[in-house]
């Protein structure tokens, strides 16, 4: 027998995106949020870079979740498994369907390690890690600390991921830990990218160009690993233009799965039908629903062609909270998301290049009179500390 709640707004997910738009729907006077989120820890998942560059410690970038709740927020510790816009109702694993008036959509994405052969079963030997995990992010650095010859390999993935950029991130935290090592001339770095640049803003691409020319990286653009064989330390790089495969022999591999919207989202009427990735199909400024007026959506799981990083749920969240209230006041939604992002990309060990940009794919810095497209040390100290700070106590509270 199932049991029907009821909420005023309910939100989907309990991540960054969840719990923002919770804290300022509270900080704006509304009573009766509800929040679906099954998961008893809270992450700070840009911080695993660091964790598997020996940077920062995997302990610093997790939380209870119930210390991220807002004050008055009901949290139901449960799972989404199906949304009926038609009807209004959520229903969830443990058989609880919910009610609502209002919907906000933000579950985050999947990681989907079974779409490349191997990948899933590599993960387990020795010389395999991602730092898309944080079980796996400390091997990661056990792994380059341990390497002083031999050939590593980094993979992106083709399609939108979580922080496009973090691919790169640890590739070149790496390198140059090899060359304080004075191993780096021993080590061939090899980087996978699905692109045809560095990154899809040329400045920012031409800064990247050189970074991985000053560490000596073979990069091969167009190209994806497509098959992993951990136990032989052997995998399959695709030429996506050219179509041939070859193969290459690694020491050490840090590897990045294809991602998409959660398999229950994606089987619901809010997935965009033209999208086998499944997201939440939102206009990309107002962030409603283009079906279901009483709907929205934000974060990794919306249809937004945005990068997906917390800085773009950053910005996303005051539009998405502004224009839920004209609607619940029945009022046109005029607030508008310009598609802003920013990859905070580790160039090395103390160094950081701030790529901020939005719908444009124009550079468009947060400080002004500061050159964010080079690399510098002054933007490492606001990635290892400054974004931090600003998520745990200003984001997250609905402040920032």
């Amino acid at each position: 027998m199932s049991t029907t709640i009821h909420h005023r707004i309910l939100i989907i997910g309990g991540g960054s995106a969840g719990i923002s738009v919770a804290a300022r729907l509270r900080r704006a006077g509304i009573e009766d949020v509800g929040l679906l989120e099954p998961s008893a820890k809270h992450y700070y998942q840009p911080l695993w870079t660091l964790v598997g560059g020996g940077r920062a410690p995997a302990e610093e970038s997790v939380r209870p979740e119930a210390a991220v709740v807002p004050q008055g927020v009901a949290w139901i510790k449960d799972r989404a498994v199906d949304i009926d816009p038609e009807n209004h109702l959520v229903t969830t694993a443990g058989g609880v369907r919910i009610a609502y008036d209002h919907l906000i959509v933000s579950p985050g994405i999947q990681l989907d390690w079974h779409r490349v052969p191997g990948m899933a079963e590599a993960l387990t030997t020795p010389a395999v890690s991602s730092n898309y995990s944080y079980e796996l992010a400390p091997k990661t650095w056990e792994r380059i600390r341990a390497l002083r010859s031999g050939t590593a390999v980094f993979s992106m993935p083709a399609g939108p991921i979580k922080c496009a950029g973090a691919p790169q991130k640890i590739a070149y935290l790496a390198a140059d830990h090899w060359r304080r090592q004075r191993v780096l001339g021993d080590i061939r770095i090899v980087l996978v990218l699905p692109t045809p640049a560095m990154f899809g803003v040329p400045e920012f691409s031409q800064e990247l160009e050189r970074v991985a020319a000053r560490y000596g990286i073979d990069v091969l653009h167009g190209s994806q690993v497509t098959e992993i064989d951990g136990d032989a330390r052997r995998l399959v790089v695709t030429d996506d233009s050219a179509g041939t495969t070859s193969s290459i022999d690694f020491d050490f591999l840090h590897t990045v799965p294809p991602q998409s919207a959660p398999d229950w989202l994606k089987a619901t009427p809010l997935a965009d039908p033209d999208n086998p990735d499944g997201y939440v199909e939102i206009d990309k400024y107002t962030l409603q629903h283009t079906r279901y007026g009483t709907v929205f959506a934000l974060g990794d799981a919306g249809s937004t062609p945005n990068s997906k990083t917390g800085a773009a749920i950053r910005k996303q969240a005051p539009v998405l909270v502004e224009n839920l209230l004209a609607v619940m006041d029945e009022r046109e939604p005029e607030a508008r998301y310009d598609g802003y992002s920013s990859c905070p990309l580790t160039t090395a060990r103390d160094k950081m290049l701030l790529a901020e940009f939005d719908y444009s794919m124009r550079p468009t810095p947060s400080f002004p009179g500061i050159d964010t497209t080079r690399e510098r040390r002054d933007m490492w100290y606001l990635k290892r500390y400054g974004l931090p700070f600003m998520y745990w106590n200003l984001m997250l509270r609905g402040h920032a």
